[in-house]
């Protein structure tokens, strides 16, 4: 059962993409019934907040319980502090109820307790890990993402937390993000990136499959990535004609050869890179208008006030033909975008 506390009602919160779904086809028409796959993609979380809208009931309880009900999950000094907070205004978020005095990481957990036991929240809310109450889709996607992420990547995601990256790395695969929460080095900030990562860029992750599935003539094509080992193709040599021109790298990290850029890439080079490869097949053409711009409104979301390592890489494996590869990496959050376009005679 969901039950959606009104507190929680006033956050805004939308329905993201699935990963299992077919970008590129999206009907057209007025039709407003689903598909099947359209009716088993994964509901994730689509904005950085601190709970799942399946666990919104958390908040419903700590809101709407009587005293005695509280009473019977929380000491009673705790259930006084929250009542008295809540005559003034309802809790919206977790970090809204920890604000409370003796209300910690215990204490929420003792909430969740409460809320389930007296069906607020059901099975589609796992529950409260490291400060933020993910949902059973979003525990999904935060697995898949762990057991599969590149080095590269997960380091990125994880800039303050190198011990937690590789410890991640040598523990996998998971089976639950309890166990990802629980892995040494892992904390708040670190599991907030980790969900943010798996789960935010959905709709830009659409789009670049729509870009991808575009058919080739042969004569040129360009593919779109939302992860990938930056690294390994930054450092990857060509035979014939190999420049690359690189910003914001440690020195360890640059490519042997490549020039240096003084400037780090902002949100309007991003953009314009992802949309000279969507124009690059034809996209306006050939690409549902839906997907096009759920998938450009999730990456200036994204990518709006930040600033992004990378590399810009033309290379020639023959005098015949040419790939430019555009590589972005958030400088604070690891988010990561590559183009590659690409022509032959």
């Amino acid at each position: 059962m969901r039950r959606l506390g009104s507190a929680l009602l006033a956050v805004s919160m939308l329905v993201g993409c699935g990963a299992g779904s077919e970008a590129g086809t999206t009907p057209e028409s007025g039709s407003t019934t689903p598909s099947a796959e359209q009716q088993q993609a994964p509901i994730l979380t689509t904005t950085n907040v601190d709970v799942a809208i399946e666990c919104s009931g958390i908040l419903e309880f700590a809101n709407t319980a009587s005293y005695s009900l509280l009473d019977r999950y929380l000491p009673s000094n705790v259930v006084t502090n929250i009542v008295n907070r809540r005559a003034t205004a309802p809790f919206t978020s977790l970090a809204d109820l920890s604000s409370v005095p003796l209300v910690g990481p215990t204490r929420l957990k003792q909430l969740e307790g409460g809320a389930r036991t007296m069906d607020f929240i059901d099975a589609d809310c796992v529950g409260i890990l490291d400060g933020i109450a993910i949902s059973r889709d979003d525990q999904a996607a935060i697995v898949a993402l762990v057991n599969s992420i590149d080095d590269s990547e997960l380091h990125d995601v994880l800039p303050d937390a190198w011990n937690g990256a590789v410890n991640l790395l040598n523990t996998r695969p998971f089976t639950t993000a309890q166990q990802i929460a629980d892995t040494a080095g892992i904390g708040e900030v670190s599991f907030r990136n980790i969900r943010n990562s798996a789960i935010l860029s959905r709709p830009l992750e659409a789009l670049f499959t729509a870009i991808n599935a575009v058919p080739s003539n042969g004569s040129y094509g360009a593919t779109t990535l939302r992860h990938f080992d930056w690294w390994n193709i930054a450092s990857a040599g060509h035979y014939y004609r190999d420049d690359k021109t690189c910003f914001g790298l440690e020195p360890t990290s640059v490519p042997y050869g490549a020039a240096i850029r003084p400037n780090l890439a902002d949100a309007a080079e991003v953009r314009a890179e992802v949309q000279r490869a969507f124009n690059y097949v034809g996209g306006d053409t050939k690409i549902s208008a839906t997907v096009r711009d759920a998938g450009f409104a999730n990456l200036d979301a994204l990518t709006q006030g930040r600033s992004f390592k990378g590399c810009i890489i033309t290379y020639e494996n023959d005098p015949w033909s040419r790939n430019t590869v555009h590589i972005y990496v958030d400088t604070v959050n690891g988010f990561s975008v590559m183009t590659e376009t690409w022509w032959a005679e």
